[in-house]
């Protein structure tokens, strides 16, 4: 796929202004600059990151109705009931929350709805085993914020909810008897962009803060907390952050029995990365509710015998390993429907196709076509499935002007769910295909590469690469710093396809000595530029490649054109 280079813009006197304040590479003040750090004072929070820099939880709106209830539920020993979203985000705020109250409080269960049989948020399932078992406060993680009928129908049966959530509400709040979310307009948190488990956190902190518990308690799952912030791919700015860092410390120096189960399963030694809770540890806590149910990640979580442990874990893995079947089998029908989309968008629908699947092909087809996609299946008499976006379209508002034609849809700016009537699709597809053609140009359906700065290969080494690593954790916000070095050669040809996919890159700038290796993931087809160009252009990550234990600098290339193709690049 094609994709357009853009060079990221700075104000120069920014970046001369804190080049002067820091005395370092200009280069890094260019990336500091960009990122929104263009203080002395802004650029030591962002390199000296800890927990002292989170905010006060007391500033989330209804914090301090939520934490006097749960007290006033545990000195009256009333049932409490932990109510869970079924993937990574849901799955990790039960059981970082469930583990605290544990500790002190015996009263205390949890929920996750099975994806299959009651779809996403509150279900009436949930809500008659809560009255079956007399729970007298139902406390939801990561859902729960549009599902206003259903907490009605809770506290007319004498059950109150504390909502926390973090998904944009709709116009309409739930009667709930207090909502954490920081995304609700009366809502003046600093920091808009936590994830579920992240608004879990805010709440055992500001009842740890309360009721001095003790920190360990709270921080007992930091580890977790950083594998929602990075599956949930939500900004890793701010707050989260800070988080994400202080979770990376938890799993890389003490991890808790689960991750550590995990990583063991997925023969992972090194330093953890975001990197590697999304793409290594995420899909196999999310296997659970897409193949499975999902409370068998929470039973992982909350397991303390360390075999116990890890035979879960692998169970977790096989169903992960079967996962990547169904998701390359699915996919391949997919974008065979794909052709026969519509114009703007793409949204496909199969009847037979996994519910549990669906999110992962969105994303497929979007590498393939870039364009808005909805990938559907047929559950309980309805047709449902997942949405993702693409730069530039906000997916929530677009379903949101559809509503009409939905029974029930959530999520955000990138990624939704969606329910409708089969009666509704074709209709939907239309106006749905309608929204996207008039809010987004001819030109946003290329993707963007966004370049941060030029380099000289001679400027790249290690002590240059030691400042650039301590950019992360990288993520939405902060991503992982993008560079672009001119006029390239294939040095003495050392350039291959390897497995008929990537390449094995060997690059010499013309003019210097120096040599890089690097690797292009899926770019086997661009390997005639690399051949027959005397010189081309290449965009890439700088990182640490360790083999045989010893270490290289590596680039992990993302693009190659043609020299002198500076069409699109910002100059």
């Amino acid at each position: 796929m094609e994709k357009r280079w853009k060079i990221i813009e700075t104000d120069d006197t920014k970046v001369e202004d804190l080049h002067d304040a820091l005395g370092i590479n200009r280069t890094f003040c260019q990336l500091l600059v960009s990122r929104g750090i263009d203080t002395y004072d802004k650029a030591k929070a962002f390199f000296r990151m800890n927990a002292e820099q989170l905010h006060d939880p007391f500033l989330m709106k209804d914090m301090d109705i939520a934490i006097t209830r749960i007290k006033e539920a545990i000195d009256k020993e009333e049932n409490i009931m932990l109510y869970g979203d079924y993937d990574v985000d849901g799955t990790t705020s039960v059981a970082l929350v469930f583990n605290f109250f544990k500790h002190f409080y015996d009263k205390i269960s949890y929920y996750i709805p099975n994806r299959f049989k009651e779809g996403y948020g509150i279900s009436e399932q949930g809500i008659a085993h809560a009255i079956e078992h007399k729970i007298g406060l139902i406390v939801t993680l990561d859902c729960g914020i549009k599902s206003v009928e259903l907490v009605s129908k809770a506290k007319e049966s004498n059950i109150d909810t504390i909502i926390c959530d973090h998904h944009f509400p709709g116009d309409e709040l739930p009667d709930a008897y207090a909502i954490l979310n920081p995304k609700r307009k009366d809502c003046t948190y600093p920091y808009k962009e936590l994830c579920g488990c992240g608004v879990g956190y805010k709440l055992i902190s500001a009842y740890a803060q309360q009721e001095e518990k003790p920190d360990e308690w709270r921080d007992e799952f930091l580890d977790l907390l950083a594998t929602a912030i990075a599956a949930d791919i939500v900004p890793i700015t701010g707050e989260n952050r800070v988080l994400a860092h202080l979770g990376l410390l938890k799993a890389n120096e003490n991890p808790c029995l689960p991750l550590q189960a995990l990583k063991e399963v997925s023969s992972v030694e090194r330093n953890m990365s975001i990197r590697d809770l999304v793409f290594i540890i995420g899909p196999r806590v999310n296997a659970a509710g897409r193949m499975d149910d999902a409370k068998k990640a929470v039973e992982l979580f909350n397991e303390k015998d360390t075999e116990t442990a890890k035979a879960m874990a692998k169970a977790l893995d096989e169903q992960n390993k079967d996962r990547v079947l169904l998701d390359k089998s699915i996919t391949q029908e997919a974008i065979e429907l794909m052709e026969q989309a519509n114009e703007h968008s793409t949204v496909v629908y199969n009847e037979n196709w996994h519910k549990g699947i669906v999110g992962i092909v969105a994303s497929r087809l979007i590498e393939k076509k870039y364009r808005p996609t909805i990938v559907l299946t047929e559950s309980n008499g309805m047709i449902t499935g997942s949405a993702r976006s693409i730069h530039g379209f906000n997916l929530f508002e677009g379903l949101n002007a559809c509503s009409d034609l939905l029974e029930n849809f959530g999520g955000h700016f990138y990624a939704a769910g969606l329910t409708m009537k089969k009666e509704n699709l074709e209709e939907f597809k239309s106006r749905f295909d309608a929204i996207v053609a008039t809010e987004v140009t001819a030109e946003q359906f290329i993707p963007e590469l966004k370049i941060d700065a030029e380099l000289n290969f001679e400027q790249v080494n290690f002590n240059f690469l030691e400042i650039i690593e301590q950019f992360s954790p990288h993520g939405p916000g902060n991503l992982s710093p993008v560079f672009v070095t001119r006029n390239v050669t294939d040095h003495r040809h050392f350039c291959k396809v390897v497995n008929d996919k990537h390449i094995r890159f060997v690059l010499r700038q013309w003019d210097q000595s120096e040599t890089l290796n690097g690797i292009g993931f899926q770019m086997a087809e661009k390997i005639d530029i690399v051949k027959e160009s005397q010189t081309f252009d290449v965009v890439y990550h700088l990182e640490r490649n360790v083999w045989r234990d010893k270490e290289s600098l590596q680039l992990r290339v993302l693009d190659i054109r043609k020299n002198g193709s500076r069409d699109n690049c910002g100059e």
